[in-house]
């Protein structure tokens, strides 16, 4: 009985995972006053020093400055790829224990 329940529990909580990140807002690098509408428009437009911008390249991306460190995303990504991939191990090993 708990076999089969296994699967269902698998299930739902994927299906949990994946309602949570659908609210996670997205940010998009685009133009907001090509998009924007009425008084959003008008104050992007007073706030943006139109000397500085070069319109002929089109919209620009935000000056982020000399660069991001990425060091402590590498560490992360590795240690939680090396930590999924001691959980897929463990559970081959134990399903092989088990049938044998």
């Amino acid at each position: 009985m708990a076999a089969a329940r296994r699967p269902l529990l698998t299930a739902t909580a994927a299906g949990t995972l994946l309602a949570a990140l659908w609210f996670v807002p997205s940010a998009n690098a685009t133009d907001e006053s090509a998009g924007a509408s009425g008084a959003q428009s008008q104050q992007v437009t007073t706030t943006v020093d139109t000397t500085a911008v070069d319109t002929a390249s089109g919209p620009r991306l935000a000056d982020t400055g000399a660069g991001v460190d990425t060091t402590p995303y590498l560490i992360g990504g590795t240690a939680l790829l090396g930590i999924g991939a001691a959980f897929v191990s463990y559970s081959v090993r134990r399903t092989d224990a088990l049938s044998a």
